[in-house]
């Protein structure tokens, strides 16, 4: 009785699995088709990104090269073409090499590209602070300190990661206006940050020799 039993069970379960094929098939081939075909697609799209990124990683490493060989006319252009071309991460990199490139030969023009980066909103935030870092490192013996403290100052603060060299730009700005408060300002940032690198610490001490006898104390 028992093998009757699951015979019986066995052709129930068929004929519903038959009616539940016959109601869903459609369904079914579609949704399979759907899943192959969204399997596909990202591997291609992880295919063509990839590719993307190692052509971007070539052309940056050719400029680079150019760079290293003090050719910074064509590294500008060819850093230029990568931010034009090349993924985020490449893009803003090249960016920021182009305007070291461009500011080789002309300081000014170095800024404004490196102002550019700080502006745009679709760059990341430690890539526009250290735009601005890089122009507050050509403007330093000539902007006055009032645009270095608004340049800098907003980077300069605990924690932040650029806040070392931009303490220090900011002391030999204060430094160079005759601003000895302010210098020593500075001065005591960068002393009492315990994290402050030891060759920058000496570079202080330096500056703090450098004021007037009253301003040491």
């Amino acid at each position: 009785m028992s093998e009757l039993f699951n015979e019986v069970d066995e052709e129930v379960r068929r004929e519903r699995l038959k009616q539940l094929w016959d109601k869903y098939s459609l369904l079914i081939i579609i949704v399979s088709v759907l899943i192959v075909a969204g399997v596909g697609g990202w591997r291609a799209y992880q295919y063509f990104e990839s590719k993307k990124a190692a052509e971007a990683g070539a052309a940056f490493t050719a400029a680079a090269d150019l760079a290293d060989q003090n050719k910074h006319a064509e590294a500008e252009a060819a850093f230029n073409k990568v931010a034009a071309t090349a993924p985020t991460g490449y893009r803003n990199l090249a960016r920021l090499r182009a305007a070291a490139e461009a500011a080789v030969g002309d300081p000014q023009q170095g800024v404004k590209l490196y102002d550019a980066i700080a502006a745009d909103r679709a760059v990341p935030a430690q890539d526009r602070d250290l735009a601005n870092l890089r122009a507050g490192q050509l403007l330093v013996d000539t902007a006055a300190y009032n645009d270095m403290v608004q340049r800098l100052e907003p980077i300069s603060g605990p924690g932040a990661i650029y806040r070392h060299t931009a303490r220090e730009l900011l002391a030999l700005s204060a430094w160079r206006a005759n601003n000895v408060a302010a210098t020593r300002q500075w001065i005591e940032q960068i002393n009492l940050d315990p994290e402050t690198p030891a060759s920058l610490r000496n570079r202080a001490e330096v500056l703090q020799a450098l004021l007037p006898p009253a301003a040491k104390s």
